[in-house]
């Protein structure tokens, strides 16, 4: 049987439409779920027939009550495995604790480097002159989980925010969906802080 894959996103989805498109794991999501109804993450799953949730945290009214809805959800689709793809929530224990070393997320800056919401403008702000890409494996922590692949992105003189997002973007919708491949595949093995990934 198939893999069966949730992924999770709050805004455009460029990194969902990537994971669509990998023949690999594109089959393989049977599931979005977006924390905002406006969320253009949700169109690109209609477009392939893929079932697209909301779930709006103020329904919850607390983060724990939000985790636990999320966790229902992922239950009653069968889901094995969660990918993050520009979502803007922390997942709590209640998520993580279910679906350890089986949840993945994108981050634009070479972690630890600029974690959070706003790590593109922190990078240009800081006067970087590398930044990149992050797969990394979920824990509790933002931003804060093993990592599985980096890849690096020069900055250049003249970029702005937008233009080094972009050039940013492009690497990561290489390297997640080959991560994602990874993890369904069972090819990645967590040693502490250390991803292995297992030959094919």
């Amino acid at each position: 049987m198939d893999a069966r894959i949730a992924v999770l996103a709050s805004g455009a989805g460029t990194n969902l439409q990537a994971l669509l498109d990998d023949p690999h794991v594109g089959p393989s999501v049977v599931l979005v779920v977006s924390d905002r109804v406006a969320a253009f993450a949700l169109e690109r799953a209609r477009v392939h027939d893929v079932k697209a949730v909301v779930l709006l945290p103020a329904h919850y009214g607390s983060r724990e009550g939000f985790d636990r809805a999320l966790r229902q959800l992922l239950e009653e689709e069968a889901i094995e495995f969660v990918l993050l793809a520009g979502f803007m929530r922390i997942l709590g224990p209640e998520v993580v604790g279910a679906y350890r070393e089986h949840i993945l997320n994108v981050h634009p800056s070479l972690l630890p480097a600029f974690a959070g919401a706003h790590a593109v403008r922190d990078a240009l702000a800081w006067g970087a002159r590398v930044t990149g890409a992050t797969v990394h494996l979920v824990d509790e922590e933002l931003d804060h989980g093993p990592i599985v692949v980096q890849e690096t992105v020069e900055v250049l003189p003249d970029d702005d925010e937008a233009s080094l997002h972009a050039r940013i973007q492009e690497v990561e919708h290489r390297i997640y969906p080959r991560a994602a491949r990874w993890m369904i595949g069972g090819r990645l093995k967590v040693e502490g802080r250390r991803v292995h990934v297992l030959e094919a």
